[in-house]
């Protein structure tokens, strides 16, 4: 277990079977935090990730749904505050990176990855600020990427949607800062992840890393959990409204 950095909050992490958001909150759990894994289409994953939890001595519970449908979103609140009371810290993680260029992608993929990628934010802060704001402390987190800050070819779907979520970081650490609350955007960069690698040339992703990332290797997932963390914790309570680049100088703000 951790020092209890997050003792007495409740944590919500998005997309958080497995992967980056697994990695979130299982540390949030180690810090003290009751957590809240939440996936979509896994929920044996997603129950994988509660065990591990709760068999350290941490909280959890699991919550299947779909961050890009309101009514499921205010189900997965609806249970988390019925198990532990409330939600005062955020982590938005689900991130739909679909590979089709501006001829290629439909109106309803447009909208899906939208509604995944951004809308989500939205759909889930305007049901926790009340929570935050009552108590006068909160902190909500959107999971970036390194393209939404220096674009990409073939994905303008997820590149402007994760663009648009720092703007909204910025909108709502404005908005919501005169509550303690803080709103932060990280911008993730190429981190080692579970993921099908037979679609990837293994020379070419080296040769491209070491070209493109200033420290020449992927970052892990405990990288982006412990960035989290960070500000998540009292360590952050002086940040709020910024974008924090874990990308190992992949860009460079």
């Amino acid at each position: 277990m951790g020092i209890n950095r997050l003792g007495g909050h409740v944590a919500l992490v998005t997309g958080s079977g497995k992967n980056i958001g697994a990695a979130v909150a299982k540390l949030f759990a180690a810090e003290g935090a009751a957590v809240i894994v939440n996936g979509h289409s896994s929920k044996a994953s997603v129950d994988a990730v509660v065990a591990d939890i709760v068999g350290s001595g941490g909280k959890a519970i699991g919550v299947m749904a779909d961050v890009g449908k309101p009514a499921e979103v205010e189900r997965m609140v609806d249970e988390a505050k019925a198990a532990f009371g409330k939600v005062d810290i955020v982590v938005n993680n689900v991130g739909v990176r679909n590979r089709e260029n501006l001829d290629e992608i439909t109106v309803e993929t447009w909208l899906e990855t939208w509604n995944s990628n951004f809308h989500a934010c939205y759909f889930i802060a305007r049901l926790v600020a009340p929570m935050m704001r009552e108590q006068n402390w909160g902190r909500l987190i959107n999971m970036s990427g390194a393209d939404g800050f220096s674009g990409a070819p073939n994905r303008p779907a997820n590149v402007s949607a994760k663009a648009a979520m720092h703007g909204l970081s910025k909108a709502l650490a404005r908005e919501l800062g005169p509550f303690g609350i803080t709103c932060n955007t990280i911008g993730v960069g190429v981190i080692n992840t579970d993921r099908d690698w037979s679609q990837y040339v293994a020379a070419e992703i080296e040769s491209s890393i070491k070209k493109s990332v200033a420290l020449g290797h992927m970052g892990e997932v405990e990288d982006i959990a412990e960035a989290c963390l960070y500000l998540a914790s009292d360590a952050g309570k002086y940040v709020t409204g910024h974008a924090l680049h874990v990308n190992g100088g992949l860009y460079m703000a």
